[in-house]
């Protein structure tokens, strides 16, 4: 009789477990079919231990081969905190000091010195935590088969290196700002200080120690790992030339790794913060880890919550490749999602949320009840259509259906908002909302958003209209010079430098040229929109006129919208779906 008893409350267990199994898989299954991402993989941590580990989807949109808890995915910017673990590693054992002048061990290359580093130095504190004054905030990668430039040649911007030189330019620990170059840096020294290969290193010291036996930093891949990749897709689903891009700026983007790894990587801090067995770094490093520097970040990772709710982590992106890791500090609890594919929408951020309401964690946001809709008649929901400036060179689109508006991020449906007033919405996925402004002739110049869970409101800037109809251009003889230095900035290098009608700006941080679109082969004029003072800035120059053009190219047809200053230079562009 107790046998049967433990056997029915077994069997009572199994089935309630794989129930709610199979509402997290259909959550998920449903979130990238919306998506259109063809394979995911993550890892769910709980108690300090790998608790699920699933893999969905497959390799590349032609759906043959699946994924597994094995493909080996880019980590992209995570790379950066399993690389500073390896640095904190050679700190713990007196190879590198924190605060010390990295230009005393570097031997192969300098920071050089200027106006800015005349009374502060460029330290290990700062690279890691992106307060040390360098440029380049991230690298777009190596084509297969490309030439692959030394880390000395991409440090001074030096052929064939694609990105322009690593160099200080505001002084060191003033200010914070995102810098991938400042990884690249750290990259070089560490490899200065132990003469060893960086990814032999990390592998002996980090990688290995971990358990994590997926993951390496070799750029390019050999051939037996190569096998186990899956394949890059843009954020409009093509495919990534070659499969994927090689990264020879290791530290800060090059990691191939799996979710299972990366949940080893982070289970291993939780440890070293408890005091316990199995990590690289000692408890009181790992504490510094975990330390507000400056913005939130810490050394290597970025934290969020408070001091009962503390979590660490980072998000990646490579071309094709998009990753996350959050995990608590200490409640054992954790996260790693991978996906190929670049995803510019909330949801690896809703399967995030799902699943810790799904196991009931502390310290994750909780989404409030659904707010009751309101009748906001057609013709003002139409009036908030269109493209606004969410962060700088970060924009959002709204679109107006069925009573409510959707925002569309690479040309999917993504966030829903529900009409609570005439002119405010919130959306069902988070706790935020945005308040349309209109100006005093009814015309909307942008929305305030309010983020109740991170405590603060801002002004959110509008840049036009969504692109539905094609109007007579008011300057068509402006649109050969936009034409030009559009195709400028598409080439890069020698032609960008010497073209005109472009800012310094663009010229700078478009020199090594762009992906899309390839060819340009004709402009026809949508849309022009005034928006001078309402605080758009690209490139380091003042937005005062949006321009919207229908693109014919050798990719399929798109729109694309063109940053202009007062004077008309080209400052940035867009590729827009509607």
């Amino acid at each position: 009789m107790k046998n049967q008893r433990l056997f029915l409350i077994l069997s009572f267990l199994f089935v309630v477990f794989h129930v709610q199994a199979d509402d997290l898989d259909d959550f998920i299954r449903s979130q990238m079919k919306k998506r259109g991402i063809p394979g995911l993989s993550l890892a769910i941590i709980q108690d300090g231990k790998i608790l699920k580990a699933q893999s969905y989807g497959f390799i590349d949109k032609d759906g043959k081969v699946p994924v597994t808890t094995n493909t080996l995915f880019q980590a992209g910017s995570v790379s950066k905190s399993v690389a500073a673990m390896g640095a904190l590693y050679l700190v713990e054992h007196n190879k590198l000091l924190l605060n010390e002048n990295v230009n005393v061990k570097l031997k192969s290359w300098k920071v050089p010195d200027n106006e800015f580093t005349s009374d502060k130095k460029v330290t290990l504190r700062g690279v890691l935590s992106h307060t040390a004054g360098l440029t380049v905030h991230g690298f777009p990668g190596y084509t297969v088969g490309a030439k692959i430039p030394s880390v000395v040649q991409i440090l001074d911007g030096t052929a064939p290196a694609n990105t322009p030189a690593v160099r200080v330019d505001f002084v060191p620990g003033s200010s914070w700002r995102y810098s991938g170059g400042g990884y690249t840096v750290m990259q070089q020294l560490m490899v200065d200080v132990t003469g060893a290969d960086f990814p032999e290193f990390m592998k002996s010291h980090v990688l290995s120690p971990l358990g994590m036996k997926n993951s390496t930093y070799q750029q390019p891949l050999p051939p037996e790992l190569a096998k186990l990749t899956a394949t890059g897709h843009y954020n409009n689903r093509s495919l990534v030339e070659g499969r994927w891009h090689i990264y020879p700026e290791m530290a800060a983007a090059g990691l191939w790794t799996t979710p299972s790894d990366l949940a080893r990587f982070a289970v291993s801090i939780q440890n070293a913060y408890a005091r316990k067995s199995g990590g690289v770094l000692s408890q009181s490093m790992t504490r510094q880890t975990l330390t507000d520097q400056k913005n939130r970040d810490g050394l290597g990772v970025f934290l969020q919550g408070d001091s009962t709710t503390l979590r660490f982590g980072h998000n990646g992106r490579d071309e094709g490749f998009d990753a996350l890791l959050t995990a608590s500090v200490d409640k054992g609890q954790g996260i790693v999602i991978m996906i190929n594919a670049n995803d510019n929408s909330h949801m690896m951020g809703r399967i995030v949320d799902f699943i810790a309401d799904y196991y009931h964690w502390d310290g994750f946001p909780v989404k409030a009840a659904k707010p009751a809709a309101v009748n906001v008649d057609s013709k003002t929901l139409k009036a908030f259509e269109g493209r606004y400036e969410l962060f700088n060179n970060r924009i959002v689109t709204f679109e107006a259906e069925n009573q409510r508006l959707f925002t569309l991020e690479d040309g999917f449906i993504d966030e829903e908002f529900v009409p609570v007033g005439n002119h405010t919405f919130t959306s069902t996925d988070r706790n935020v909302s945005v308040i349309f402004n209109p100006d005093a002739n009814g015309n909307v110049t942008g929305f305030t958003l309010k983020d109740d869970d991170q405590h603060y409101e801002r002004k959110v800037p509008r840049i036009g209209p969504l692109a539905h109809k094609t109007n007579a251009d008011p300057d068509p003889s402006r649109t050969p010079k936009i034409m030009a230095a559009l195709q400028a900035i598409v080439k890069g290098g020698k032609i960008l430098e010497e073209a005109s009608g472009l800012t310094s700006g663009a010229k700078r941080d478009f020199a090594g040229g762009m992906p899309e679109p390839q060819t340009l082969k004709s402009l026809t004029f949508i849309h022009s929109e005034n928006v001078a003072g309402r605080g758009i800035q690209r490139h380091e120059s003042d937005v005062s006129e949006i321009v919207t053009y229908q693109l014919k190219s050798n990719q399929p047809d798109t729109y694309i919208i063109v940053h202009l200053t007062s004077d008309g230079l080209v400052t940035d562009f867009d590729l827009v779906e509607k």
